[in-house]
Parts: structure tokens; sequence; C-alpha cells
């Protein structure tokens, strides 16, 4: 019933905003409208993914691109709510953003050592984020992101090795302007985001400021005496930006970001078989759409993301020389806990077989980064990008973890961190040799200085469940490695474009440095290699009211790097090793079509078979290493994305847009070891949205629904002795909001 009133309700909302359109549009003298066929296309989208500003239906790459102002509108403004609509990219949700992890086309890496970098690079106006954990926040004043799939180490670096997500940011304006929009969402979701931008010396010198403030009660009841909603988040933010342009060959970008955030992720209990499991977390009862937990302590995880980046472009003779300088600073703290324990009359829940734990680590990251590029001039017979990049991290955490069995406290705290310094050389050609055909050749050597120091002190001399025995331990190593890209490209039409390549990846070694450290994680593991083909072809017909993209890809990753789940002291522990062979082989389909300019219809799909073809077992595991054939978690084979949207223009010069989208995703495996209750089934999402808006007024206000079939579903599952717990994304369930926004 209390949906159904929701629904009526919304309707109603909805009713009100076109029947106010159409009363505008009756008192205001009525004139002519455009045919709204002419000029119906699909817009040319440009994208940097080659590192120079070309045409997505020309790059030899598959790329998906989302506008930032439509993610705004969609409630999208992370990278965890992207994946909805690119079917080749999931992420992993974790208990904080430190260790949640973004997966292409079915690779990732899984791991919460820093010693480790990620398969999927994050670039955010052209810097390099070291740590994925830094980009999970917010999406504060995005222009576009682009997706590249597949191995990318050759312009973008070594930690791309199955693929990149590019962010590019706003730039300023040299016409005075401004906006405010405000978001409202059930559940006391807020968002607010103001920014201007203008020219302080006409022609020289503009500035951009936005601002953001954005809270979220959560969606999870903690049922414990006082507890409240968990699960949310609280987020406040600032992004400046000054383009210099003293001359009319040189372009200087400075932008400066903040971002601070307070959130509470909580994993609900999912399926249980253990007494000891019930009886911690009455009276909360595990269920598939459970949205309680019985929490004391809830999590809490605070983060401060920080950083400065210039940009100089220089054009000289048809070169651009472009020079990027950045540093920034990450410093994270997460508090969490199993504790289900409030009071004196509760204790009797503590249990060898369901402890209290509670768990502090902190994080404090810093990285600096120089990249220098040169792009030759175009429509050349060689066409080029050479450059060279540098990358310094220093990553200093501290981990202290008290366990509660009922029979005994035990606890240990460890200090450890790891630097890392990165050198690169790189260049990728294009050799032009008639109008309608082309090669391409590239390639990346990298050099990675890498080492670690670890101290944990202990109040056990025996190995124990959640806390081992005091220890110390130190190293170094360091690597060249080498990553590329050859192929061609051949245009069967104007319209039409083929492309095959070949390209290697490479990810550098890594340390599997953590709170509880053994003697046997003190080894480097060997560096990440991946060997990739794709076939791809872009088209557009009908005078671009069609455009299709498709790629086929197969990929083969060697040594690589995986969190293998091993038990010590009876208790499960994550053991990050080079797991052997992998691989990923599959199609990719993008279409969007306009066949009016009022109707836009947009087709995503992907077909991912990412499996693991040869395990190197680890000596003396205790767990099973019978996994060869088996499919790699957080790789859905098949995932899709719909959406229509059809714009009704009123005689006023208004217009009603009217949208739908849908989200399908198959049936996917959690858990690396293949547990039958770490499967998420099959499940499908609708939002959809009205909007009213004046393009001549700047002003646009819209009804946001969202999960509109109410399907509960989880972001990750997680196995224990006898227990499962979910991780519940924000639109577990059906929910409705409201935007509007004023330009001025």
């Amino acid at each position: 019933m209390k949906s159904n009133k929701k629904i009526a309700g919304a309707l109603t909302i909805g009713a009100l905003l076109v029947a106010t359109a159409y009363a505008g549009a009756e008192e205001s003298e009525p004139t002519p409208l455009k045919d709204r066929d002419d000029g119906a296309a699909v817009p040319s989208v440009t994208v940097s993914a080659t590192r120079r500003n070309a045409s997505l239906q020309s790059v030899p790459v598959a790329v998906s691109v989302l506008d930032g102002e439509a993610l705004n509108n969609a409630n999208r403004t992370s990278i965890d709510t992207i994946v909805q609509e690119v079917p080749s990219l999931t992420f992993r949700q974790q208990g904080g953003n430190k260790d949640s992890t973004i997966f292409v086309r079915g690779i990732g890496t899984i791991s919460t050592s820093p010693g480790v970098e990620p398969t999927v690079s994050t670039v955010i106006d052209g810097v390099v984020y070291a740590r994925p954990g830094q980009a999970t926040l917010d999406l504060l004043d995005i222009e576009h992101i682009e997706i590249l799939r597949g191995p990318q180490g050759t312009l973008f670096g070594k930690n791309a090795s199955s693929g990149v997500l590019n962010v590019v940011g706003r730039k300023s304006t040299q016409q005075t302007t401004g906006f405010v929009d405000a978001s409202w969402y059930e559940g006391s979701e807020k968002r607010v985001r103001a920014g201007v931008s203008g020219a302080i010396q006409p022609g020289v010198v503009s500035a951009s400021l936005t601002g953001l403030y954005a809270d979220y009660d959560g969606n999870i009841d903690n049922v414990h005496a006082g507890g409240g909603k968990l699960n949310g988040y609280d987020r406040k933010g600032v992004r400046a930006r000054v383009d210099i342009t003293p001359t009319r060959n040189l372009d200087i970008a400075l932008i400066a970001d903040y971002l601070r955030s307070t959130a509470s992720p909580t994993f609900t209990a999912y399926k249980s078989t253990s007494a000891a499991f019930n009886a911690g977390i009455a009276p909360v009862v595990a269920g598939a759409d459970n949205r309680q937990v019985n929490a004391d302590i809830p999590s809490d995880i605070r983060d401060k993301n920080k950083g400065l980046s210039a940009q100089v472009d220089y054009r000289f003779h048809g070169y651009t020389l472009t020079s990027i300088t950045a540093v920034r600073d990450w410093d994270n703290t997460q508090r969490t806990s199993t504790s289900a324990i409030g009071n004196a009359a509760e204790v009797a829940r503590i249990t060898a077989a369901f402890p209290a734990t509670r768990d502090i680590g902190t994080v404090d990251f810093r990285q600096a980064s120089q990249e220098l590029r040169l792009a030759s001039p175009k429509e050349q017979f060689a066409e080029y990008v050479v450059g060279a990049y540098y990358l310094h991290g220093k990553d200093r955490e501290v981990y202290q973890r008290i366990v509660n069995n009922g029979a005994a406290i035990n606890s240990g705290r460890a200090d450890y961190g790891v630097e890392s310094d990165s050198y690169s050389l790189f260049g990728e050609s294009t050799l032009n040799f008639a109008s309608n055909w082309r090669a391409i050749a590239g390639a990346r050597w990298t050099r990675d200085d890498l080492s670690y120091d670890h101290a944990r002190v202990s109040t056990q001399t025996v190995a124990f469940p959640g806390v081992q025995p005091a220890t110390q331990s130190a190293g170094s190593t360091d690597k060249d490695g080498y990553s590329g890209r050859v192929g061609l490209q051949y245009d069967i039409a104007r319209d039409i474009n083929t492309y095959a390549t070949y390209s290697r990846g490479y990810k550098g070694p890594a340390y599997n440095v953590f709170f509880n450290m053994l003697s046997r994680d003190t080894l480097a593991l060997k560096p990440e290699t991946s060997d990739s083909f794709e076939l791809g072809l872009k088209a557009s017909a009908f005078d671009r009211k069609l455009t299709a993209n498709i790629a086929i890809f197969d990929t083969r990753y060697a040594n690589y790097q995986a969190n293998f789940y091993d038990t010590v002291a009876g208790a499960v522990v994550t053991r990050l090793i080079n797991a052997g062979d992998v691989s990923t082989r599959g199609v990719e389909l993008d279409l969007n079509a306009r066949p009016t300019r009022a109707l836009t219809l947009t087709q995503s799909l992907a077909y991912t078979d990412a499996k693991i073809d040869n395990f190197n077992c680890p000596p003396a595991a205790a767990a099973s290493c019978n996994l060869n054939g088996k499919p790699l978690p957080f790789s859905p084979k098949w995932k899709s994305f719909t959406r229509a949207s059809y714009a009704l223009p009123l005689e006023n010069g208004s217009i009603v847009d009217l949208s739908a989208d849908y989200t399908y995703q198959a049936s996917t495996q959690y858990d690396l070891f293949q547990s039958p209750d770490a499967i998420q089934g099959a499940y499908g999402i609708v939002n959809a949205s009205v909007a009213l808006s004046s393009p001549v007024g700047g002003w646009r206000i819209a009804l946001v629904g969202k999960n509109l079939a109410n399907k509960s579903y989880a972001t990750n599952l997680v196995t224990s002795t006898g227990y499962v717990t979910r991780a519940v994304p924000r639109d577990d369930e059906r929910y409705f909001g409201i935007t509007a926004r004023k330009e001025f």
C-alpha cells in the first residue's frame, strides 16, 4: 500500500509538471514550430582517447562516453553508480572506498594492499590517480567521462592493463555564467551544487568555481538503541579552475580541488546457518532483502582528498607540447566493527564462533607526477604522440584490531608503508598510407622502484583468528616492463571504418602489505602482463541519425595478481598472489539513434566470458584451488543498458523531456572460489524521469523515479563460515526525487 501511494504521488507530480507546461503554452502567443526533423542527428562526440582530440567515431579504440550533466540529473554522481550505463564496467563495493574496485571486461584487482596498483586506471583532468580509493568519492564538476576498454598502457600508463576511466572536467568560460542546481530524493538524500565562471581579463584569463554539498541518511536501519540510519554519506567539496591564454599559442590551466567525505557503508546479513551468528545479530533476521543491522559501533569512513595541477599547452609550427604537473593528498580513516554488543545483558552473544571485533585504520597517501607530451601536426603521413612520465607515491598506514571471543581480548597494531617511483617513456604513431587506411604502432618502457616496511605488535605469541603474532619486515624490488600497441585501420566508406589491433598490457610488481602480513607475504609479486586482440567497426548511417560501434576482443593475462582466500588459525585471510593465467573474450555493441530531433534511443550490450585458465595454487594452501575453467568474479556474461528519451517542444519555447532507461545484468558470481551462496541472480533496473525546461529562461525541473520495479539486489556478497553478508546499493528499492537547476 505504501509503494502504491508513492507511485500515485509521483504520477500526480509528473502530471502537474506537464499540465503546467501546457498551461504556459496556452497563455503565450502561438508561434509556428520548426520541423523537429530538421537537423536530427546523433551529436558528434570529441574524445581524448588517443591523447589528442578526435571524433569518437574515428578513433581505433573501444570507448564509451557519458555526459556529466546527464549523470547528475540521473543521480549518478560517483563511480559506483555510473556502471549501470556501461555494460563492460562493473564495481565491487566493499566496506569502504579504500577497498572498492572497478572492473573492465571482467578484469580488476581486489586488494587492500597499498603495494599493488589497480588494473583500471583513473585519470582526472590528465592526472593519474595512483590509488583507486581517491576517485570513488564524488564527480564534482564533470564535462564527460570516457571509458576506454581493453589495455591502454601505451598512452595511459602501466596501471591501465584492462582499461581507463578518463574523466574530463569543465573548462571556465569567457562569458560570465553561473548555475545553481539542487536535488532531493526519498530517504532524505540531498545534493546542492553552485558554480560561477567568467573572464577576469577578457581573452586572457578566465576562471570558474564550483561548490558541492551532498548528504544521505542511508537505507539500512540500525536496530540497536539510538542506532538510526546507516549506509549513507556526507560530502562537501569545491573545485576551482583558472585558464590563462597569454598568447595565441599558449594555454595554461590551473586546477585545485578539495573534497571531504564521511560515510557509513554497511553490509547486512543475507543468509545464515550459524546459530552463533543469528544470536549475535538478533533481533535482525538474515534475508535476501534484509536492510537491518544490530551494531553498537557502526562503520565510519572519513576521507579528505585534495590536489593541485597545472597543464601547459604550447603550440608551434603545428606541434603541441603539453606539460602536466600535479600533486595530490589523500587521508582516509576507517572504523569498522562486527560487534553487536551494546550492554552487559548482551555479553552472552560474544563467542569464539562470532567474536566482537574493532578495526581502526588510517591512510596517509601523497603523490606527485609529471608528464611531458609532444603531439605532431595533423594530416601528415606520420602523426605521433611521444612523451615521458614520472610518478612518486608515498603511503603510510596504521591499522589496529581488537578481538573479543568471550574468553579473552586480543589486539594488535601494524605500522606500515609503501614508497614507489615509476618512470616511463612512450610513443604512438599513426602512419597514413592512404586516405582510407592507416597503421598504428606504439610502445612504452616503464621502470618501477618499489619498497615497503611493516612492523606489527601483538598480544599474541601464536596465530589467533584475526590477530597474528608480532613481526617486522622490509623489502624492495625494481623491474623494467614494456607495453605497446600495433594495428591497422581501414575506412570501408566515408562513414564506416574498421580496425584490428594487438595490445600488450603491463602492470608492475607488487607487495601484499596489510595488517596481518605474514612471512610468506614478504616476496614481491611478479608483474602482470596481458596480450589483447581486438577487432572493431564504427559506422554511421542515414545522415548520422544512427551510429553503431562494435568491438570483438580476446585478452589473456599471465601472472594475474589476485587475492586468494586461505585459512590461518581457523580464520579466513587473504593472500595476494600471482594466481596464474586468466582470460576475457567477448563482444560489445553500442547503438545510438536519433530518428527525429525529439526522439533519442541508446542501446549498449556486452557479452563477456572472463574465466580462470590455469590457477597457480600457492604452497601449503588450506583452501581448494580447483578453479580452472571457472568464471572470474564480478563478471556477468551478459549486461545491457537501454535508454529512450523524447523531447516534446511547446509553443512557448519550453520543453517537456520524457526519459526511461533499463539496465539488465545476468547472474553474477562474486566469489573467486565459486561459492553458490555468493551468486547474485539476474536482475533488471528500470528508471524514468519527466522534466520541464526552458532553454531561454535557463531553468529545468524534473521528477526522477529510480528502480521502479522495486528490485532488491546485491553489489557484493561475502561468504564467511556459516553466513553470508550483502552490500546494499543505493537503489536497492524504489524511490523518487525532484531535481531543479537555474542558470544565469
